[in-house]
């Protein structure tokens, strides 16, 4: 990405005494250790390196300064992101009367992810209403000093930041600590009750007790847990075969493919994506770059369609169809969980695919 400092290198993950460590885990343990208010904190950093504005008219720290505020880095892919969605939604709807002011931060990781019209797009479909910062140039992300996607930042009305959450969770804790700022701001009626909400599709929580595949990156460099029977060619065409067997939470190509530093790309009908996994979801970033284009594609989980089993993207025989540049979640499976393969087919070419999530 055409960044001198690009964000974390996973949206589940970042660096911390020089270990990775999984946000949505770590940190909801972390958070319930001490999820409170700060007396300080710093102020406010600036927003002037959005390159644009949704839903509203560009927005300065001095003229939030007065107003309690929630600030959310966010990407539009990101599982992790979207899981928190209905809640940011929540919360905007329900103290709003009282002053609050949520503001999103789109900051990309995926190349796409930096178009406007892509933002925008994604936006609409996702019905977000609060106001959102396109960051394609990562500049506000480098004023925050922010790591991980999402972030979470409240902010009193004097405008310091006074608590921050990285990844999932602690949804009551944070609607407490709003009630307790609006209510320092002198907002009256700050309704005292909690918000119940119930994500679906890709934005329902996951199964985190059978969960036990990370995020997978189809890419070549630097490639991760890919299994193949030959080594990934950066950059260039090149037929890949399945290995007899694939080991757990790895991924394997079978068929002609480009493979770059960000995406791997079908190049012929049949070309086939597979991945060993031990999860209740899988979703697939993938698209097409190209406006207008579309490729079908097939999905079977240990070699047969998945019935009841498939996710909102496909039907009971596992057939969906790719085409703008979005997270497609495959499969939810219902009843117990094991590790199992699940393969997807492209009936034809031009099909670009990023990350594997699971949820």
């Amino acid at each position: 990405m055409p960044s001198p400092s690009p964000p974390s290198s996973s949206r589940r993950r970042w660096v911390r005494s020089g270990g990775l460590l999984l946000a949505s885990a770590w940190w909801r343990s972390a958070a319930a250790q001490g999820a409170a208010l700060q007396p300080g904190g710093r102020p406010l950093p600036d927003l002037g390196g959005a390159v644009a504005w949704l839903q509203s008219e560009p927005l300065s720290a001095r003229q939030l300064r007065g107003q309690v505020v929630l600030v959310q880095f966010w990407t539009f892919t990101c599982v992790n992101w979207l899981r928190t969605l209905p809640y940011i939604q929540a919360w905007s709807r329900k103290y709003r009367a009282q002053g609050l002011v949520v503001l999103g931060i789109h900051t990309p990781e995926f190349g796409f992810e930096e178009s406007l019209a892509n933002v925008r797009r994604a936006s609409g479909q996702l019905g977000i209403e609060f106001p959102v910062a396109v960051d394609s140039q990562r500049q506000v992300w480098q004023a925050f000093g922010n790591r991980a996607w999402p972030a979470l930042y409240l902010v009193d009305a004097a405008g310091r930041i006074r608590w921050q959450h990285d990844g999932e969770g602690q949804y009551a804790a944070t609607e407490r600590m709003l009630q307790q700022l609006l209510g320092e701001a002198g907002a009256a009626g700050v309704p005292t009750d909690l918000v119940q909400v119930q994500g679906r599709g890709a934005q329902a929580p996951a199964d985190w007790a059978s969960l036990k595949t990370p995020e997978i990156y189809l890419r070549a460099l630097p490639a991760e847990r890919v299994a193949a029977a030959q080594a990934l060619v950066a950059g260039r065409r090149q037929s890949y075969r399945r290995p007899p067997q694939t080991p757990d939470n790895h991924w394997s190509l079978s068929g002609d493919w480009t493979v770059t530093s960000e995406a791997a790309r079908a190049e012929h009908g049949g070309a086939q994506l597979t991945c060993r996994f031990h999860a209740r979801d899988v979703n697939l970033v993938m698209g097409c770059p190209a406006a207008g284009a579309a490729v079908n594609f097939t999905v079977r989980i240990n070699g047969r369609p998945p019935g009841a089993a498939h996710g909102v993207d496909t039907d009971s025989e596992g057939r969906g169809t790719a085409s703008s540049q979005r997270l497609y979640a495959l499969l939810r499976q219902p009843g117990a969980i094991a590790f199992s393969d699940i393969e997807i087919t492209f009936d034809r070419p031009g099909v670009e695919v990023y990350a594997l999530t699971f949820g």
